[in-house]
């Protein structure tokens, strides 16, 4: 199973504002595992920046002033996601960004559909835990992931983040939860089985001469034949023994 965990970086808000692109950034998990391979691009926008935009990411007009624009990297781009499940959080966002870029091209590229399939991991997020901030930060709490080196938003830094978010999400019990504590799993303690208060105590079987004999021989046999090193034969004893 081929994702591509997504994030990108924009000029604005709105692309039928005019806004665009300005960063792409794509980590690759392979079985669910990240392979080290990934895909990262600055992008000539051919407008300004927002202000309140570089206050997010801090990508301004002048870093961007000699880099490539969309056209020149939209080949390698389709190849490194074609076939995978991107994994986005926030989808409609990045999506209607890049289906607004295919649209700019006017060469026939369709739109992101063609190409992958999408899982939005900030609606399975809702999902999952309807009622609670799911921003990639207050995930990145909920699930103890480090994104100390966040303080400002980058596409590749943000797809790192949430390929670890993403990971810990899918992945089962990632801690473990008491029943009743904060945190907990709805529906964890009911799943725990647990024994009647009132079920017979364990019978306690004692072993008899010939077979404590019997195992010291064993034991003796195992140290012969280990030169020594059977651990069984030399452990300490008892205070109770």
């Amino acid at each position: 199973m081929r994702q591509i965990v997504l994030d990108t970086e924009t000029t604005g808000l709105e692309p039928r504002d005019g806004h665009r692109i300005i960063e792409i950034g794509c980590v690759e998990l392979l079985n669910r595992r990240p392979t080290r391979k990934h895909f990262h691009q600055y992008l000539q926008p051919d407008r300004d920046i927002d202000p309140g935009a570089i206050e997010v990411h801090g990508i301004t007009n002048e870093f961007l002033a000699d880099k490539p624009r969309f056209d020149t990297v939209v080949d390698e781009f389709l190849a490194f996601i074609k076939g995978a499940e991107l994994i986005i959080h926030n989808a409609p966002f990045d999506v209607g960004f890049i289906n607004h870029e295919f649209k700019l091209l006017g060469s026939g590229r369709g739109c992101l559909d063609d190409y992958c399939t999408v899982l939005d991991t900030l609606a399975f997020a809702r999902q999952k835990r309807p009622g609670q901030r799911n921003s990639l930060d207050a995930l990145c709490k909920r699930y103890d992931i480090d994104n100390s080196q966040r303080e400002l938003h980058g596409a590749l830094l943000d797809a790192e983040i949430l390929a670890d978010v993403y990971l810990a999400m899918t992945g089962g019990q990632s801690a473990l939860s008491l029943e009743g504590a904060p945190g907990s799993e709805p529906g964890a303690a009911e799943s725990i089985r647990r024994l009647a208060a009132d079920r017979p105590r364990l019978k306690v079987l004692v072993v008899n001469d010939q077979e404590a004999a019997e195992h010291e021989r064993y034991l003796g046999l195992l140290d012969k034949k280990s030169a020594g090193h059977c651990v069984w034969k030399h452990l300490p004893e008892s205070p109770e023994s």
